[in-house]
């Protein structure tokens, strides 16, 4: 596979290049971002989407912003820019941490260049498009380490079900928990994956079917309310999402149904897992109650295709994501190893 869901592409006088996620899988458009303004909007609509692809690509947004400066502006009149730009980025969504990870690290290193009376604007737009660049890169090498330390869970004839969309399309790498999936391909074994569709904007039967159909997994897209019905037939042997934000306690965010599949799990006694960078971690916040919630726009849920699906005028509750206890998670998949029934504890042992 080749699916670049962030690009940058050019020097610091560059483009952002992403793939509009809002038309997969009907047609496949990739997008030229080319202000901070544009990249906001992406992120806000879910043109670009996953935890770490928003974060890679929000790296990005401070070297776009950099390109809109006028006349013969100062060291300081640019690094303001910079730090103006990564507070709005940071206004686009709120639950996804690595968002926010990935923006500290380019204001850190905007800061260092005021630092130095001696550098010059384009020194720091340098300096920023590297520091991104790095940020792109990591990401790229912690997909492949998630999968490889996870690939072992997965294994020959086993049915795993997975919840929204966790590939490459919402990463700069090959993705958290397809990432496990297409590492166990690779190593010869063959399983069937149960895409739930994740209900109002079906992440998963859009974008996990379409991805793992790319990659000749074999994939079968289920309506959400179907999958404790798959457990007790016994279809499913294992359970795989990703994560937006993980707590210091374990505690995990993700999309909306995330927390109804892990009880459902927990009940047919089949593992679930979660596979997330550490970037994902928050260790600021100490349980899954103190991750603020995204709440989106009502249309999602009571339209569909433009098509009316409810009354006029009748409530609408849209919550993006919802958290999963950690008491109900296996293991957690990072790229630095695998957290086994997750706490405080052991999440600091692994993340010091």
């Amino acid at each position: 596979m080749n699916i670049e869901a962030v690009k940058w592409i050019g020097g610091t006088d560059g483009v952002l290049e992403l793939i509009d996620q809002r038309r997969l899988p009907a047609e496949f458009i990739k997008l030229k971002v080319r202000s901070v303004e544009q990249l906001h909007e992406a992120i806000r609509t879910l043109t670009v989407r996953g935890a770490p692809a928003i974060g890679v690509a929000a790296a990005y947004g401070s070297v776009l912003a950099l390109q809109w400066l006028t006349g013969r502006p100062s060291l300081q009149e640019a690094v303001d820019q910079v730090l103006r730009a990564c507070d709005y980025l940071a206004s686009s969504r709120p639950t996804a941490v690595n968002l926010f990870w990935a923006l500290d690290r380019i204001r850190a290193k905007a800061r260092e260049a005021a630092e130095e009376p001696q550098t010059t604007v384009p020194q720091l737009a340098a300096s920023v498009l590297a520091e991104a660049n790095a940020i792109y890169a990591q990401d790229v090498e912690m997909c492949r380490r998630i999968g490889e330390n996870g690939e072992r869970f997965i294994r020959d004839g086993f049915g795993v079900l997975t919840h929204c969309n966790a590939g490459a399309l919402a990463t700069a790498g090959q993705g958290t928990a397809l990432s496990v999936l297409y590492e166990a391909q690779k190593r010869g074994r063959r399983f069937e994956v149960y895409a739930d569709e994740t209900r109002p904007l079906l992440q998963g039967s859009r974008l996990t079917a379409w991805e793992l159909q790319q990659a000749g997994i074999k994939a079968t897209v289920i309506c959400d309310n179907m999958a404790g019905f798959l457990m007790k037939q016994g279809k499913i042997q294992a359970v795989i999402t990703g994560a937006d934000r993980i707590a210091a306690n374990g505690d995990t965010a993700n999309k909306i149904g995330t927390y109804s599949v892990s009880i459902l799990a927990q009940h047919h006694g089949i593992p679930f897992y979660i596979a997330a960078p550490s970037s994902t971690f928050d260790l600021s916040i100490e349980s899954g109650a103190e991750i603020p919630i995204e709440q989106r726009n009502p249309e999602e849920v009571i339209r569909f295709a433009d098509v009316p699906t409810a009354p006029s005028g009748i409530a609408v509750y849209n919550p993006a994501f919802d958290v999963t206890d950690a008491g109900n998670i296996t293991a957690i998949i990072t790229e630095k190893g695998v957290i086994e029934s997750p706490n405080a504890e052991r999440i600091r042992a692994l993340l010091h």
